[in-house]
């Protein structure tokens, strides 16, 4: 699998949660050359099964999230500006100045609008949500034909490759992740796996893990292996908090987390000389494992994060040899970690 070709479809695609449909459309594609049942329902999750509900192998779950965080539109003002509210935690920081591009039927471009520091009496601050309105260049009558109240707004994020195995883009939380699964099958291509294999592609993990929620319950697993981004150090940050970026896939410690399939993990990572480094926190993971581990009678849950920069910006920046450090640890879980 070119890993680079792949994340760049995934990333270039859009899907703010609740509205995920074009991302969904693209990943449903590229699983479907790895599970011909993969189909996208109608919550907007991309799910698959491999294998056979009668052979008497329990399942094993692989779960990414699909969407992005972004912006939808709330009004259009009198003088053509549309105003907006936030879909997922986005960081008010970056935007003052940002290209945009307005999801409708046909997209629409447009600038978040800023004030120059030369007449502003707080230029260093961030922007507050109800200062966030993006300026087209359309009056309110003609923009009123072009763009309709809920429709989703992405900031523009071009894919770029850097130095090495790095690339940068926009939604690598979580196509990142989405990615490493599809390693993961690659490698799992035509091989004997321990367990029946379920994908899941879920929706609105950034407003509140309500995919994961409905796929995790249909699917029916007995375990799950989730995967999302974590903090990579950058200067300033603590230490204690993040990965390395390039030092392998982070495994998640946590009390809502499978004790069971964590020390799994460990252990084949151990045995199959696959990097990892550790994430430990004292409550929940801030992912959709949280949410999976509690479906219908209990799914016990892993999670393995990717280690990123720069997160909820259209310049995310992973290291792709991460992302295939998880992929491998899921592959040979599956292989050789029948629990």
């Amino acid at each position: 699998m070119e890993i680079n070709k792949v994340l760049e479809k995934l990333c270039c695609a859009v899907g703010v949660s609740g509205s995920e449909e074009g991302a969904s459309e693209v990943a449903c594609e590229l699983l479907k050359e790895y599970a011909d049942n993969a189909s996208v329902d109608k919550f907007g999750n991309v799910t698959a099964f491999i294998g056979d509900k009668n052979n008497g192998k329990k399942t094993l779950l692989l779960e990414a999230h699909i969407d992005e965080i972004g912006f939808v539109v709330t009004y259009i003002d009198d003088k053509g500006f549309i105003k907006t509210a936030e879909c997922g935690g986005t960081d008010r920081r970056l935007y003052a100045a940002q290209t945009v591009t307005i999801h409708s039927k046909h997209p629409v471009r447009g600038v978040i609008s800023t004030l120059p520091p030369h007449v502003s009496s707080d230029s260093k601050s961030a922007m507050k949500k109800e200062d966030i309105v993006i300026d087209t260049g359309y009056n309110k009558e003609t923009l009123e034909k072009l763009v309709s109240l809920g429709d989703r707004i992405t900031i523009d994020g071009k894919f770029s490759v850097l130095s090495g195995t790095r690339v940068s883009g926009k939604a690598v939380d979580d196509r990142g992740g989405v990615a490493a699964v599809l390693y993961a099958l690659s490698l799992l291509k035509d091989k004997e796996a321990d367990y029946n294999i379920a994908v899941l592609f879920a929706s609105q993990e950034e407003t509140g893990s309500r995919g994961a929620t409905i796929g995790a319950y249909n699917s029916e697993a007995d375990y799950c292996l989730a995967t999302d981004v974590s903090f990579a150090y950058t200067p300033g940050a603590k230490k204690e908090k993040c990965g390395i970026m390039g030092k392998g896939a982070m495994i998640g410690i946590s009390p809502v987390l499978s004790e069971e399939v964590t020390e799994k993990l460990k252990a084949v990572a151990s045995d199959k000389n696959i990097p990892v480094q550790f994430e430990v926190m004292g409550g929940e993971t801030g992912t959709d494992a949280d949410e999976i581990s509690v479906i219908k009678s209990g799914i016990k849950t892993g999670l393995i994060s990717i280690p990123l920069k720069y997160m909820h910006t259209p310049v995310e920046v992973v290291d792709t040899e991460d992302i295939k450090a998880v992929g491998k640890l899921m592959y040979k879980f599956a292989v050789g970690g029948a629990l």
